[in-house]
Parts: C-alpha cells; sequence; structure tokens
C-alpha cells in the first residue's frame, strides 16, 4: 500500500527499445509501456488506471495496460483481447491460458463468483513474470515486486494447484534475500535489486515468506508429490529469515520497529508481530519436516516469546494498532487467525468487532481506525482479510456477502482493484495482486479450510 499520484492519463505507446527510458518517467514497463501524465482529480480520491491488464500474444511476456475506458473484452477463459481478425498467436496464447487454467482448480460457488476467480487467477498468471517476480499493480508506483504481497501470490498459486508458479516466485524471493536475511521493501521485476526510492525494510516480510513456503510445502504433500528436494533447497532461505526474526526480538518479546504494510512511518505494530509469530512457527514446522531439531525448538522458543509479547503489549488493550496503548483498530487483527493461526475467544471477538468498526457505508473495510488517507474509500484487500477470517471459521454468510461485494465492484474486464470509492466505484489500480491473492485463498477456505500454522511445542 502506497500512496500515488491522483489523476486521469494520457495513453502513448512507447517503442520496446525505448522501454527503459519510459521506466523512469511512469514505471511501467514489460511490453507495452504508457506514459503518465497528471491531471488533478476531484475529491481526493484517485481515478481507476486502467480496466485491467492483458498479454500481447505475439510478444512473449508482455503485457498490455488496458486503459480504464476501454470497450474490449477477453476472450472466454484467457488473458488476450478479442479483435476482428484472429491470428495464429492469439489462437496459441488463448489455448495456452486456457491449458494453465485447466492444470489447477477455478474456485467458486456460482457462475458470477467462478468468473471472478478466473479473472483473478489469469491476472496473477499475467503479472508474475517468468522470472518469478510478481507485479504488485501495473502503474508506476507499483510494478514492483514487494515480498508481502508475492508471499500471498505463492501461497493462492499453492492452493489452487499451480505449485510450479508458487515455487517460482519463492525461488526468486531467495535470490533477492538479503545477507542479513531480510528484504528491501520492494524490488525490481528484473530482479537487478530493490527499488531505489529509499524506503526502508519492511520486517513482515520475515514472516510472509517461510509461511509461504510452508503453505507451498503442504499443497504439494496434499497433492501426493515428494517436495523434500526442492524443500531443502529453500531451507536456507527459511533459516536465515526466522534468525534474524529472533534477533529482532526486544526484552518484551515485540519485534524492532519497521514500516509495515501501511508504509507511512517505522513503528512497532500488531500487523508486524503477527505476521513474524506466524513465520517463525511455519519455520520451526519447516525445521521439524527436514530433521533440523536444534533450530526448530530455538524458533518455537521465540514464537512462544513473540506470542506473549503480543498478548501482553495489544491483548490487553484489544488488540489494537499499536503496543500498550488503545491506538485503534487495524485490519491486520485478522493475522491472529486462520488460516494463520487458531485463535482464542478474545482473539474472535477482536477481529469481529474489527470489521464491524472498519466497515464503511459503501459494503468495504477501512485500514484502520486512524487511517490517514481518504476515509470513504475501502481497501479491498483488508476487505479480502476479513472474507478470508469468515470463510475459515465457518461463516458462511459474511464470506458470501464479501464475495458478493467484490463481484460488484470490479472493474468492467472484471478485474479487481485496490480500492472502492464512496459512490461504490473501482478506483485506483487494478489489478492488485494481493487482493487477488486473498480472494483466492478465501474462496479455496470456503470450499475447504486451509491448513492453519501448527504451534509448536516449546
Amino acid at each position: 500500500m502506497n500512496g500515488v499520484v491522483e489523476g486521469e492519463r494520457r495513453r502513448v505507446r512507447i517503442p520496446r527499445r525505448i522501454s527503459w527510458i519510459a521506466a523512469s518517467l511512469s514505471g511501467v514497463t514489460l511490453g507495452s509501456v504508457i506514459l503518465v501524465a497528471a491531471i488533478p482529480h476531484p475529491a481526493g480520491v484517485p481515478p481507476l488506471y486502467a480496466a485491467g491488464i492483458a498479454e500481447s500474444p505475439c510478444v512473449p511476456h508482455s503485457v498490455i495496460v488496458v486503459p480504464a475506458g476501454s470497450r474490449q473484452h477477453y476472450y472466454a477463459s484467457s488473458n488476450v483481447l478479442e479483435t476482428t481478425s484472429v491470428t495464429a498467436c492469439q489462437q496459441a496464447a488463448v489455448r495456452a491460458d486456457r491449458q494453465w487454467l485447466s492444470s489447477g482448480i477455478v474456485p467458486g460457488g456460482s457462475p458470477q463468483i467462478t468468473s471472478m476467480a478466473t479473472r483473478a487467477l489469469l491476472d496473477l498468471h499475467l503479472s508474475t513474470r517468468p522470472d518469478g517476480a510478481v507485479i504488485a499493480g501495473w502503474h508506476n508506483r507499483w510494478e514492483y515486486s514487494w515480498p508481502r504481497d508475492s508471499s500471498w501470490v505463492a501461497a493462492a498459486f499453492a492452493f489452487t494447484g499451480h505449485t510450479g508458479d508458487s515455487l517460482r516466485i519463492l525461488r526468486f524471493l531467495q535470490q533477492t534475500q538479503l545477507p542479513s536475511g531480510t528484504w528491501a521493501a520492494r524490488y525490481r521485476p528484473d530482479g537487478s535489486g530493490p527499488g531505489d526510492d529509499g524506503r526502508p525494510g519492511e520486517l513482515d516480510a520475515n514472516g510472509w515468506v517461510p509461511w509461504a513456503v510452508w503453505c507451498w510445502s503442504v499443497a504439494e504433500s496434499q497433492g501426493g508429490q515428494n517436495a523434500q528436494g526442492q524443500l531443502a533447497g529453500l531451507w536456507p532461505m527459511v533459516k536465515a529469515a526466522a534468525d534474524a526474526t529472533v534477533r529482532s526480538l526486544s526484552p518484551d518479546g515485540l519485534p524492532a520497529a519497521s514500516m509495515d504494510y501501511w508504509e507511512n512511518s517505522v513503528q512497532v505494530t500488531l500487523s508486524t508481530a503477527a505476521a513474524l509469530l506466524t513465520g517463525l512457527r511455519a519455520a520451526a514446522d519447516i525445521a521439524g519436516e527436514l530433521g533440523h531439531k536444534t533450530p526448530a525448538a530455538n524458533w518455537a522458543r521465540a514464537a512462544t516469546r513473540l506470542a506473549g509479547g503480543i498478548a501482553a503489549a495489544f491483548g490487553r488493550y484489544g488488540y489494537h494498532r499499536l503496543p500498550y496503548t488503545d491506538s485503534g483498530d487495524d485490519a491486520a487483527v485478522t493475522f491472529l487467525g486462520p488460516p494463520f493461526a487458531a485463535a482464542g475467544p478474545a482473539v474472535v471477538s477482536a477481529i469481529t468487532d474489527t470489521e464491524r468498526s472498519l466497515r464503511l457505508p459503501n459494503g468495504g473495510i477501512l485500514p484502520g481506525a486512524d487511517w490517514p488517507g481518504n476515509r470513504t474509500t475501502a481497501w479491498t484487500a483488508e476487505t479480502a482479510f476479513f472474507a478470508l477470517f469468515d470463510a475459515e471459521t465457518g461463516n458462511q454468510h459474511g464470506t458470501n456477502q464479501m464475495l458478493t461485494w467484490f463481484a460488484a465492484h470490479a472493474t468492467r474486464l472484471g478485474t479487481l482493484p485496490e480500492k472502492v470509492d464512496a459512490g461504490g466505484r473501482p478506483v485506483s489500480a487494478a489489478p492488485l495482486a494481493w487482493t487477488d491473492a486473498a480472494v483466492l485463498l478465501t474462496l479455496v477456505a470456503q470450499a475447504h479450510h486451509l491448513p492453519v500454522v501448527p504451534v509448536p511445542a516449546g
């Protein structure tokens, strides 16, 4: 999540050979390149930047950002836009998309919801580059790979049967991990290094990445595959991440201050603490699976310590955003519940109360009570956090309501946007990878509960 330049856009096609020049101006690369000219937009709310994305079938790995006002359509179950004349490239690309979809599952209990899931899967498929980098969103400030978003996409791919794509993402994360065992906030999608905007690292990646590895390994084993060899290859990344988490813990059990998913300040927050708790537990389980008894025991003790710190610093104040204070609700309270952890009554109550307090008139969810941005615009990823919790805890009515809300607030091409404004219009970047992943996980959880990270003995 980060701020955006609000305005409409003027689109200019740039030759592929000079796309690096456009990248310095607009950030939209990888095939079709679009320059942006900002025009003031009323009411402090960004416009819808695109109706969606499509593939250019005759140019491998090229992505077209479809203008918000476009009247085009996709060929069914594909990322290819319909044209008057059909080329062999288009036919081959449509077949490839459909084959990829059929290699996994498309969750959904109705034609409307299944259509939404199909588009989310195809958007993620197109947004995952050949090297495993996941483009967070196809607009200048999002055209990077965030470890947090990528981890959720890896989990979504794993549980929809696309474990090969999941593993490719995990290997990109392994290649970009810093010697410290941590990650930068975001990376250039060609793997050449972190984004150079100066933002500090976001420690929650050290929780989300081991969790994603754990999800992938569980999905592989559920599919009857022996993932031991590949899991062993990912082990150095998991170990370095978990060890860095342990080093970050303060005497009170909480992690060091860090920028979190709000990306507006460096502080100790519930979201980072909860993600790291999930990651430590996942890492301990992976260590046990691979026979690494000493790290497993060390991380189990650290997880117990961190869980105690969360209960003391956040639990007694209602699991709000900041420790040791009544600091206001945060949608990240959902990270303390399933599928990330088995939640006790206090956590369940806090999540339920938070969902109620952050619900906006348009039906979506605000990131938090003290959210500094526009407070009439819903954020779709945060809304999906609660949908996932409801699905995991058997609240079918609540889950169905939110899934219907997502389908009703997609773009004309069926793409899920980052935000929905007060009038119910999709706005900002579309698609948003984190939202796609969270909605897909919700749909899978609705059909059969996702596995919950176990609490290690220690």
